[in-house]
């Protein structure tokens, strides 16, 4: 019969792609990984991996474990956690993964309010434009801008959030404030490098302005925003980040504004862990007090 550290091990690999990063990954040498994998391959009677020097390929006995194994993964995390909790509050770390502006802006200038709610839950905060893969547990949570396609996720939106256009005050006085839609064929932009983009709905300039001069690209939201608010160019920033800083203006917020929304998901087999809960039901109440300002 398999065994949970056996499991362990073949959900690392899984997750890691090679058995040496899989190794490292739960603290034992890579002969030891090897010796567990043929092991459960001989009580299931099916090869898991096919190996080779380049690494290791799973088989679709292995695409067929990975679900079941997961679930004991997480039915033994969620009963820790049950039984720990009848003596303690809640404890542990989750890990978050949020798009950038959501993190700086939303998350973590109120992180110390679930710190007084769980003195012993710890947050990590992964800020990120790449979409992290919860079925590998690069996360616990995520803050997406679509649900997944598909997987073993609890998805719910959060909330609504606007885009704008906006320009620095130095750039307008420079260059002229724009009167019309028109106008703005005159003018240079800020923008993603789309490439890098983790989701197509963070790029929402190509919408508004199909064709516009992009002359400054970054992969990060902060970065764009710290050019336009240098003068670099007009760009399409986040309403509830830009609406603070001074230096911005907001070009036609009446016709140029994109609304996008965010979503909470979550691995179905986490959800009923409390630190997860407890993690999950901030983000609900940083947002719903948010929701006027975003």
């Amino acid at each position: 019969m398999l065994n949970s550290d056996e499991l362990r091990l073949f959900l690392a690999v899984m997750r890691e792609g090679n058995m040496l990063a899989a190794a490292r990954r739960v603290g034992v040498d890579h002969s030891t990984v090897a010796r567990r994998l043929t092991n459960m391959e001989g009580t299931l009677g099916a090869r898991l991996f096919d190996r080779s020097p380049r690494g290791v390929t799973p088989t679709p006995a292995a695409f067929a474990l990975v679900a079941h194994a997961e679930r004991i993964e997480s039915e033994l995390l969620a009963a820790m956690s049950s039984v720990a909790g009848r003596d303690r509050e809640v404890e542990g770390t989750v890990r978050l993964a949020t798009p950038e502006a959501f993190a700086s802006h939303l998350i973590a200038p109120r992180v110390a309010d679930l710190r007084q709610r769980h003195p012993r839950l710890t947050l990590e905060l992964a800020s990120e434009s790449k979409v992290a893969s919860l079925s590998r547990r690069e996360a616990e949570i995520a803050v997406m801008l679509k649900p997944p396609p598909k997987g073993r996720f609890v998805t719910r939106k959060l909330v609504d959030y606007r885009l704008g256009l906006y320009a620095s005050k130095t750039y307008l006085e420079r260059q002229g404030e724009p009167a019309t839609r028109a106008d703005l064929s005159r003018h240079v932009f800020v923008s993603y490098i789309e490439e890098l983009a983790g989701f197509a709905e963070m790029i929402a300039l190509d919408q508004l302005l199909p064709g516009a001069t992009i002359v400054f690209r970054a992969s990060s939201s902060a970065a764009q925003h710290a050019a336009v608010a240098a003068g670099m160019g007009l760009g399409v920033l986040h309403v509830f980040a830009a609406a603070d800083d001074d230096r911005l203006v907001q070009l036609f917020p009446e016709s140029m504004e994109v609304w996008r929304s965010y979503w909470l998901v979550m691995h179905a087999d986490l959800q009923r862990l409390p630190r997860v809960r407890a993690a999950a039901d901030f983000l609900e109440d940083v947002t719903r007090t948010m929701r006027d300002r975003l």
